[in-house]
């Protein structure tokens, strides 16, 4: 029965300190959101063979200095088909100055099957905005 008293005049305290202690909604964080980036060049090997890794090069352009490179998304299309982006993480509120500029990453590809490869690298969107891709096809041997 003590331990009930106890808890009851506790509990008041406790959703008082946890009411004060709550995130603010207008929090003045970094604020960023994701942006694909227009890959121009690619380095892809002549060929591959069955279960090799392989390093790949890409070429891209960094619109602004307010855009970093975060790495790729690399989605599969079919089994031996797969789509290559850029993505950029562009955060509006610093200083944009600075050109764009070409810088080039890479990412490791594993040769699972025995079929020929075929990349798709997004490049950008065309007029009527339909995405664009550089395409390679590698054969595996």
């Amino acid at each position: 029965m003590m331990h009930m008293k106890r808890f009851w005049k506790g509990l008041p305290v406790f959703l008082l300190v946890l009411l004060f202690s709550a995130c603010d909604v207008n929090d003045d964080g970094m604020s960023y959101h994701f942006v694909t980036l227009e890959i121009s060049e690619v380095d892809v090997p002549e060929s591959f063979q069955l279960n090799e890794t392989y390093e790949i090069g890409v070429s891209f352009v960094r619109p602004n200095g307010c855009t970093s490179f975060e790495g790729f998304d690399v989605q599969s299309e079919g089994s031996t088909t797969r789509r290559v982006v850029a993505i950029g993480a562009e955060f509006p509120e610093e200083d944009c100055s600075g050109d764009a500029e070409l810088v080039t990453a890479s990412f490791e590809f594993t040769c699972l099957y025995s079929q020929p490869y075929l990349f798709r690298f997004y490049s950008g969107r065309d007029e009527s905005g339909t995405a664009q891709f550089i395409e390679v096809e590698v054969p595996v041997y």
